[in-house]
């Protein structure tokens, strides 16, 4: 079994990305494609920087739904005005913390994504995965490689 904490998450907060929305859910290429052309765009643009540049400079990749919707995309924690950017909330709570690491910076939040979503959250008995969404951090290690970890809220089952 893949490891995982639960981390309590004492008061709500709120991340500040931008990002792209799907209307297929199962469309994995078609996803993957807009969720790559999106970082693209606001990393060419000099958007993302710029959110980057109100914080402590760590880049998170958001799941969420908005309005209905499966939406993807890349911000920073905190609530800031960004013309194009969304604030998302996200409430306190208990969260299951799914950590990761590999030699691909751009790839591991993705793949510890795959990871929770393939078969992880089936795994664990004990909680529940509520939303409504997620968020991915990763950053270099003292070794070189590079370590994320995926917070998603989660109710203990049977409370």
């Amino acid at each position: 079994m893949t490891n995982y904490a639960i981390k309590t998450i004492s008061e709500n907060y709120k991340m500040t990305g931008f990002g792209v929305t799907f209307d297929d859910f199962n469309d994995w290429a078609g996803n993957a494609a807009k969720t790559a052309a999106k970082k693209a765009e606001i990393t060419e643009n000099g958007k993302l920087a710029e959110l980057l540049a109100l914080t402590d400079g760590q880049e998170y990749q958001i799941n969420y739904v908005v309005d209905g919707k499966a939406w993807r995309g890349f911000g920073v924690m905190g609530e800031f005005e960004v013309e194009g950017a969304v604030v998302l909330d996200f409430l306190a709570g208990e969260y299951i913390v799914v950590p990761g690491t590999g030699a691909d910076k751009d790839r591991l939040a993705d793949e510890i994504t795959g990871k929770v979503f393939g078969g992880l959250l089936q795994e664990i008995k004990e909680y529940k995965y509520v939303g409504p969404g997620n968020a991915t951090f990763v950053k270099a290690n003292e070794t070189g490689e590079f370590y994320g970890e995926m917070s998603l809220r989660a109710n203990k089952v049977g409370n």
